[in-house]
């Protein structure tokens, strides 16, 4: 395993799963031991307790304890760039610029799933490049939740010809719709409470799914879609509607 390199200051978005500490890779302990600092979210939920990316480092690597930063961030707004939401990209950005005024040469910043994924990893590096233009920027990319639940119940998410698409329900109703139309494979995440919603449009095209809620953690839930409970899902909820395969090797 080759150690980070680190010149300017760099800033790595390091992705640790979804939650299972065993799921974090080689490369992200290797960024975390490298690491001045590590900065976690803490959102609204975590109530003042360590976050889920918080728990899987402390997992994981618990003799890096003493690096992690906690960083407040808003999750009250789900759509759109407004006030608590620029202000948590703010803070983020502010805590890493800190961090490397104090002589930090590298600062991970701890995702939960992929930092590629809808991760708020995208807006805090680039605050923090407006502020700092010699910075580098790196990723390491980490299992995704849908990756997770796949593998969980055995589930292949794409095979042959077939395509996948993944979609936040945030995007509205609409956007599943064109997804369910266009791709074979579909993945919803940020359910939430249209879940009722979402429940019954898959069930007018004829399809079905699972739902995964908390996968690979000691309060997982997995249901299939059509039987589970029609109320809203937590914000770690992700639904995989899969085609219907009659034959093995059907779709080469």
């Amino acid at each position: 395993m080759t150690a980070l390199v680190v010149g300017s200051p760099t800033l790595v978005g390091v992705g640790v799963g979804p939650g299972d500490p065993e799921l974090i890779t080689v490369k992200a302990l290797a960024a975390f031991a490298a690491a001045d600092v590590i900065l976690v979210p803490a959102t609204e939920a975590s109530r003042g307790e360590a976050g889920r990316a918080e728990q899987v480092i402390l997992a994981a690597c618990p003799q890096q304890a003493s690096k992690i930063q906690r960083v407040a961030f808003s999750m009250a707004q789900r759509r759109g760039v407004g006030a608590k939401r620029r202000e948590s990209w703010q803070v983020g950005a502010q805590a890493a610029v800190q961090a490397f005024d104090e002589g930090a040469q590298l600062v991970a910043f701890a995702t939960v799933g992929d930092p590629s994924i809808y991760s708020t990893f995208s807006y805090l590096a680039a605050q923090v490049a407006s502020t700092l233009p010699e910075l580098q920027v790196s990723v390491i990319p980490g299992i995704t939740a849908m990756q997770a639940l796949a593998a969980t119940t055995g589930t292949s998410l794409v095979e042959g010809r077939e395509s996948l698409a993944l979609v936040s329900v945030t995007a509205g109703l609409d956007a599943v719709t064109a997804a369910l139309d266009s791709a074979d494979t579909v993945v919803a995440y940020k359910v939430g409470q249209q879940l009722p919603a979402l429940i019954e449009l898959i069930d007018q095209r004829g399809r079905d799914g699972v739902l995964g809620v908390n996968v690979g953690l000691d309060d997982e839930q997995l249901s299939v879609l059509s039987q589970a409970k029609s109320e809203a899902a937590p914000y770690f909820a992700t639904v995989l509607i899969t085609p219907q395969r009659t034959s093995i090797g059907g779709s080469l």
